[in-house]
């Protein structure tokens, strides 16, 4: 702690004015980031051509294991090293973790190694700098015990930050999707009514989706690709509603499973289940409009009636003191 404080006088104002060009320029790049214009059709033409490779890496491994071996991209280096020498994708929620990746729309190993990555990095990096700040620049003079009270608690936001990050991720994925699936139904009807197969009825849907509903047409391209790659179709359409994660969509996963086992008519359950989806979405937004009376109300309560009860009372208010100072005269 006194080596800190030293390093911190022999250096005097400098340090925090590196510290605050180095906050003033990561803040340019998030909103540079922030307002940057995405095309959601390249992200998912992206994920959609990595998840293809990965397909043909897992079957180029199971007839020459070394030739794949040498096709596995090499980026991340010191990612996948750090990764690779604690053996952490040997761990038991490994898999649980790529699910929740997964969910979340992140599907490539190299999104796994970072994770792993950053779950492991984030408290030290975390507890450093809150041991640093707090203790060797003497932040808001905390006491001992609170500066290590203070640096637990930035271990442990460190440890959960990848976690709620993946989670508040896969919740805005999971809304989105529930959002467009009545529509890429009705899609999909089209198109099945028209004399595609499933595989060609999903690209032409996922096609037709990519600006409007991107999130969807990832979905529903990549299920394209692994009905033509993976040996068992069924395992494709699980793999669909696995990933999203919604009760919805695995009934539309169970009623293309009973087709391609059975040959039951796919278009008139694929319009009943549209129909369902979009009364249950119209009923969403009438709850919504209808819980609004009761939001509005604390607002109004706090900022509007003060304000009204001010321009209603507040001249009668002046009046009455006028009326008692006059008559103290």
């Amino acid at each position: 702690m006194s080596e800190l404080a030293d390093l911190r006088f022999a250096f005097g104002p400098d340090i925090p004015v590196a510290l605050a060009a180095v906050a003033a320029f990561i803040s340019v790049i998030a909103l540079w980031q922030a307002l940057r214009i995405r095309d959601p059709l390249v992200r998912r033409a992206r994920s959609v051509v990595v998840r293809e490779r990965e397909l043909r890496s897992a079957a180029l491994l199971e007839a020459r294991p070394n030739a794949a071996r040498a096709a596995l991209p090499t980026s991340q280096a010191l990612m996948r090293q750090v990764v690779a020498r604690l053996r952490l994708l040997q761990g038991n929620k490994t898999q649980d973790y790529r699910d929740r990746l997964a969910t979340a729309g992140l599907r490539t190993r190299e999104a796994l190694i970072a994770f792993l990555f950053f779950k492991l990095v984030l408290p030290l990096v975390f507890g450093v700098a809150a041991l640093v700040l707090l203790g060797g620049f003497n932040l808001y003079g905390l006491s001992p015990m609170g500066q290590v009270v203070a640096s637990l608690a930035a271990v442990v936001v460190g440890a959960f930050a990848p976690d709620i990050w993946i989670r508040n991720l896969a919740g805005k994925r999971r809304k989105a999707l529930e959002k467009q699936l009545p529509d890429a139904l009705d899609l999909l009807v089209i198109c099945v009514e028209a004399g595609l197969s499933l595989d060609a009825a999903l690209k032409r849907t996922a096609a037709e989706l990519g600006r409007g509903a991107p999130e969807m047409a990832d979905e529903l391209s990549l299920a394209s690709v692994e009905l033509g790659f993976l040996p068992e179709r069924a395992a494709a359409l699980r793999n669909l509603g696995k990933r999203a994660g919604l009760k919805s969509l695995n009934a539309v996963v169970n009623a293309l499973m009973q087709t391609e086992k059975f040959g039951t008519p796919l278009a008139q359950s694929l319009r009943v289940l549209a129909a369902e989806f979009r009364n249950q979405r119209l009923l969403r937004a009438k709850e919504k409009a209808a819980r609004l009376p009761a939001v509005l109300t604390v607002p109004m309560v706090i900022f509007i009636l003060p304000t009204l009860f001010i321009v209603l009372i507040g001249p009668a208010a002046i009046s009455v003191i006028d009326s008692f100072r006059g008559m103290g005269n």
